[in-house]
């Protein structure tokens, strides 16, 4: 049985570790230790620390089932935050729980890593049937899932798995979700003092804003977006800018309407700079594949039935972010994201109903005893 005085107090104790993405090395050990303590073998993740540069790497651990036969599951959720996320100071108010204000409140995603350690507690104390768990826990996630994305796959041996990591209550199960790609622009044009003879000089900030109007922005359809994030450039105001850099994105739930966007941007800036006569620079960057479950696969199966055992109503439904489980797809291992009740997350006003933790963790117990009775 869920222990909710145990559930409240280790989240109350995990937002307040400061946890930036490639500084996880506090929380990492903690996981370790705890892990440890439940009876798992863990491994750190040596390639994902190498190439990421942070200090620590993912984790994950392995505990032995005691139903034979039963299929491997894998319970996932990440180490990081968004900043801010030094000194939050968590408070509830009619069963809400939130930060002070100034900060990020953190449930995204110790919300996830909480109902994992319960799962693990109740399944020893009960003495439940359950068949070989795998936990994942990765870094750098905020990072466009970079953890994941170097992850050392020959660690990885699930048959399927959850990664509890979306907004929405418990209940709503994420049956598809976009890739990403990202794409980095350089716009150059020429240096000169902007006093003394500034037509000697070619703007580069004015040929971006000229080849941007040809660049497409916002909702494509209801599955495919794309985003101009961030454009930096110049040195001073009496100088000419020469150089301007512009980073965007685009997503999809198909891989193809992805790549087809992903061109029409990319000529869209070929002919914006052929028409304001600039030299431009493109790079595309693959971020991460899209992914689209079977109703009739084991993950969203053993999802749903999970959920209406405890008197939940499965919410299943696309989503338009992207998480540490589009790469497990790929990796071979069927993963569906779960809600766990954050709201507004990567804000300051980010909250989480008190009762949702406790249901979360209800629901992934569940989880694990339809798949052992299966």
């Amino acid at each position: 049985m869920v222990n909710k005085e145990r559930v409240l107090a280790e989240f109350m104790e995990l937002i307040k570790i400061t946890c930036i993405s490639k500084q996880e090395r506090e929380v990492g050990d903690l996981m370790i230790a705890r892990l440890q303590e439940l009876g798992g073998t863990v491994v750190e993740d040596v390639k994902s620390r190498e190439a990421l540069g942070g200090n620590c790497g993912n984790l994950v651990a392995t505990f032995k089932g005691n139903v034979e036969k039963a299929p491997t599951i894998m319970l996932t959720a990440h180490l990081d935050c968004v900043v801010p996320c030094a000194n939050i100071k968590p408070q509830i108010k009619d069963g809400i729980i939130t930060s002070d204000g100034t900060t990020i409140l953190g449930g995204d995603c110790k919300a996830g890593i909480v109902t994992i350690l319960e799962t693990l507690r109740v399944l020893k104390e009960d003495n439940l049937p359950h068949g070989d768990i795998q936990v994942v826990f990765t870094v750098c996630e905020e990072l466009g899932l970079a953890g994941s994305k170097n992850m050392d796959q020959s660690l990885l041996h699930a048959d399927f798995g959850f990664t509890l990591d979306s907004s929405g209550r418990p209940g709503k199960i994420i049956d598809m979700a976009p890739g990403q790609n990202k794409i980095n622009v350089k716009v150059y044009g020429k240096t000169a003092h902007a006093g003394l003879a500034p037509e000697k000089g070619v703007n580069a900030i004015k040929l971006a804003a000229q080849i941007l109007t040809y660049v497409p922005q916002g909702r494509i359809d209801e599955e495919t977006t794309c985003n101009i994030g961030l454009i930096s450039g110049g040195r001073a105001t009496n100088i000419v800018p020469d150089m301007v850099e512009i980073k965007g994105e685009c997503r999809s739930r198909h891989q193809n309407k992805m790549e087809k966007l992903t061109q029409e941007i990319v000529d869209a800036y070929k002919a914006g700079a052929e028409e304001a006569g600039a030299k431009i620079d493109i790079e595309v960057l693959p971020s991460y594949n899209p992914y689209v479950l079977s109703h009739n696969s084991t993950a969203m199966i053993v999802a749903k039935q999970a959920a209406e055992n405890i008197g939940l109503v499965p919410d299943i439904t696309g989503t338009g972010g992207g998480s540490d489980a589009n790469h497990f797809n790929e990796y071979g291992i069927s993963c569906t994201v779960l809600g766990v009740g954050m709201t507004n997350c990567h804000t300051c006003e980010e909250c989480i109903i008190e009762e949702d933790l406790y249901k979360t963790a209800e629901w992934v117990l569940e989880m694990v005893k339809v798949t052992a009775e299966q």
